[in-house]
């Protein structure tokens, strides 16, 4: 099983697993399955799936000769106050460097990097057992190197520590050192035969985050039966977030993880595949080429549907909404050197815009509201964004819509909005808006809310037993939010969501209470963001905003329920920290906070802060 498919051809299965007995017995899910074995057909055809055997990664320590081990400090280096944030300090061992870190009077040895993007994790956070990048808040155990929170799919490697004679010794592996990540044991597949191809056991419909995040836990929590991923992609599962952000990054280079993964660890990715009906009675999904599914369980994760312009013109030629690489590099090569239109100041606006100042002509943004990102970030840091952006040659056109598109032979020549205003424009992106992609959903049984929504609870579950839902397209109940029913797409949440969903086909318990963390990156400044701020009265400044060096806190009454900071990292990490620990900061408490993060105290994680 596994890799990419667009149109399976029959193939003979043969897959050889070995997987421990203590994990096998932990599945709700068994390795004989639950779903018919019945083969079913699409136009004719039956489909089948091959895989290859992959063995898994090599163990961090395969053999004396891989290894380095040296003295790195005397124990009494790392003393409290020594070193800020907390107790930790990054130290060289010859082959690369390591996180030593210092909690409870032990000693922990950890990869320095943060997996996900390379984040320093000795400026991170350091609490309750577990350190938090400071770029965009993922969690790894310090006793384990576990990834624990999200963003980003691979763990830290943890490396041997021995105290003698008052010296701390490091023993690590000179790979595990260059790699800087480790991606957790997983189960391989103990499949039916070919003649069953038709059955499955977990079906996962969308191939972002979360059904990936979803089918890797299931892997690295035992599970051995058949895993289905299907997706309206051409691609196997990329990181879509930077689409926006570099328009120009190629399908290889987005890729979460390379095609021999998936074979590796039989999970199947049907590509360019369209469900267009799901029976939950019959526990059953149809493809819009007539291929059939059975499943066991079901994961929902179809993600969103970019809005599009309703004005006159809009069949015209380049005007996009970005939605895959090939859209994201067409949009760089009609924009060089020309002029270039983006209608929408949220987030995919604002970064499609501030990536095309260097390559285009001209870059103007057309947006309804008074300022960039105003409903989001509140109109101080809007304006001083928009600033920004201004700087670098960016044109607004503000409180104003599109009234048409004109084009020159089918082409886009220019953008006329209802000021009046025309703007000269080869290429236009729309930036307004997703809807969730849920239309399939209907008449499923499956409830949708009057949005389209998906509605779940806190493990993930719909209305329907076995059908769980995660990402861009539900509603969840946020725990440090009073459980308040809220829509967060976020990547991060996504990738949170899909653990929690597979977790619980497992009939592990879990529930979801992870913090919401979002970023993004301007003309080389990022902007860092936790918490969920919808409905905030109030925003407090601390630092300079026309220095872009700042931290904002959102309150709603007394109480401050989302941060967003520009150069002043890890700030909203340990504000994420706070939060997900349970503690609640009062309008009255940010200064002192900003404060004491300032020198690295976490005393406020306990309680114990003043």
């Amino acid at each position: 099983m596994g890799g990419c498919f667009s149109k399976p051809k029959p193939v003979e299965l043969k897959i050889e697993v070995v997987l421990p007995e203590k994990e096998r017995g932990k599945e709700e899910l068994s390795a004989s399955g639950k779903s018919s074995p019945r083969a079913y057909q699409g136009n004719g055809t039956a489909r089948h799936f091959h895989a290859e055997e992959r063995l898994p990664a090599p163990h961090p320590y395969p053999g004396t000769q891989d290894c380095v081990e040296a003295a790195v400090c005397h124990v009494k280096d790392l003393e409290n106050g020594q070193w800020v944030p907390g107790l930790m300090r990054e130290v060289e061992l010859g082959w690369g460097k390591v996180l030593l870190v210092k909690d409870n009077g032990e000693f922990h040895a950890l990869g320095h990097k943060c997996p996900h993007y390379g984040a320093p994790l000795v400026k991170g956070v350091l609490s309750r057992g577990r350190v938090r990048c400071p770029w965009h808040g993922a969690c790894f155990n310090i006793s384990t190197g576990d990834l624990e929170d999200f963003p980003g799919l691979d763990s830290l490697h943890k490396f041997q520590v021995k105290i003698e004679k008052e010296k701390v010794y490091i023993r690590a592996s000179k790979q595990a050192l260059q790699l800087q990540r480790r991606t957790k044991m997983m189960a391989k597949c103990i499949s039916p035969s070919a003649g069953h191809s038709g059955s499955t056991n977990v079906l996962i419909v969308g191939a972002g985050a979360a059904g990936l995040v979803c089918a890797e836990t299931l892997r690295q929590e035992g599970f051995s039966d058949r895993i289905v991923l299907c997706t309206l992609d051409r691609h196997l599962p990329y990181d879509r977030p930077k689409l926006s952000k570099s328009l120009d990054a190629q399908p290889e280079q987005l890729a979460l993880r390379p095609k021999e993964f998936f074979r590796a660890y039989g999970i199947e990715v049907l590509t360019e595949a369209q469900v267009i009906t799901v029976d939950v009675r019959n526990k059953k999904v149809v493809f819009k080429d007539g291929f059939k599914l059975e499943y066991s369980k079901l994961l929902l994760a179809p993600g969103s549907s970019p809005k599009t312009l309703s004005c006159k013109g809009k069949e015209v030629e380049n005007v996009f909404t970005i939605r895959t690489p090939e859209d994201a590099n067409r949009i760089v090569r009609l924009a060089r050197g020309r002029n270039a239109v983006v209608v929408g100041a949220g987030f995919l606006g604002m970064e499609v815009a501030a990536y095309l100042t260097e390559k285009a002509h001209s870059v103007s943004v057309v947006e309804l509201e008074e300022t960039p990102f105003r409903k989001f970030l509140g109109e101080r840091v809007g304006r001083a964004l928009m600033k920004m952006f201004e700087n670098n040659h960016v044109k607004f056109y503000m409180q104003t819509e599109v009234l048409e598109l004109r084009a020159q032979e089918g082409k886009l020549k220019e953008v006329v909005l209802k000021s009046s205003k025309v703007i000269r424009a080869d290429v236009c992106v729309v930036g307004i808006g997703a809807v969730p992609a849920t239309g399939f959903l209907r008449q499923s049984g499956v409830t949708l809310d009057s949005r389209g929504f998906i509605p779940v609870n806190k493990m993930m579950q719909t209305n329907v037993p076995g059908v769980f839902a995660a990402g861009d397209a539900v509603t969840f109940p946020l725990a440090w939010r009073n459980n308040r029913k809220v829509n967060i797409p976020h990547w991060q949440m996504a990738h949170a969501q899909g653990r929690v969903a597979a977790q619980n086909m497992l009939a592990q318990e879990a529930e979801m209470s992870t913090v919401p963390y979002l970023w993004t990156a301007m003309f080389g400044k990022s902007l860092r963001y936790a918490g969920y701020g919808e409905g905030f009265d109030d925003v407090i400044i601390q630092g300079g905003l026309e220095e872009l060096k700042f931290v904002a806190f959102y309150t709603k009454g007394d109480e401050v329920t989302a941060v967003a900071s520009m150069n002043y990292d890890p700030i909203v990490s340990k504000v994420a920290e706070v939060l997900a620990s349970g503690r609640t900061i009062r309008k009255r408490e940010v200064e002192l906070f900003v404060l004491h993060s300032k020198t690295g105290d976490m005393s406020w994680i306990t309680g114990k802060g003043s």
